[in-house]
């Protein structure tokens, strides 16, 4: 955040903003919400709206909520998966981002393989543990 203030005061003042500043700014915004979504996951957390949810039985509620969860961990699985993938042709094919630094791409992208697989372990809660996802309350969740 300073960061990206201290970009834009600094091009108002007519200066040449520092390469590093918009750069580190864009790295900490992936870290924090790849790293942070699993936390989110496990709180509860995500923005959600159960209109249909409130309106079902308790019992059939609870089927409904572990299908989502079921459903949640199976994206995450996917896209865990495909961010390894990503991270093995990053290593592969010796790719470095040298926007402002230098240094091998899949730093960047180990972050997805990452996160996904821990966000499918919180989802799998959800599925096997005793609560659910959804409370049965009617409105917007976070």
């Amino acid at each position: 955040m300073i960061s990206v203030i201290l970009s834009v005061f600094m091009r108002n003042m007519g200066m040449q903003p520092f390469a590093w500043l918009f750069t580190s700014a864009e790295y900490g915004l992936l870290y924090m919400t790849m790293f942070g979504a699993p936390w989110l996951v496990r709180e509860k957390g995500h923005v959600h709206i159960e209109l249909l949810t409130a309106t079902l039985p308790e019992t059939v509620r609870s089927i409904v909520s572990r299908c989502v969860a079921i459903a949640c961990v199976a994206v995450c699985l996917i896209l865990a998966w495909k961010g390894l993938d990503l991270v093995f042709v990053n290593i592969e094919r010796g790719d470095y981002d040298t926007r402002a630094y230098y240094f091998p791409r899949w730093i960047l992208t180990i972050s997805f393989p990452i996160s996904f697989s821990l966000m499918a372990i919180e989802f799998s809660r959800f599925v096997f543990g005793q609560d659910i996802m959804h409370t049965g309350e009617a409105g917007i969740h976070e």
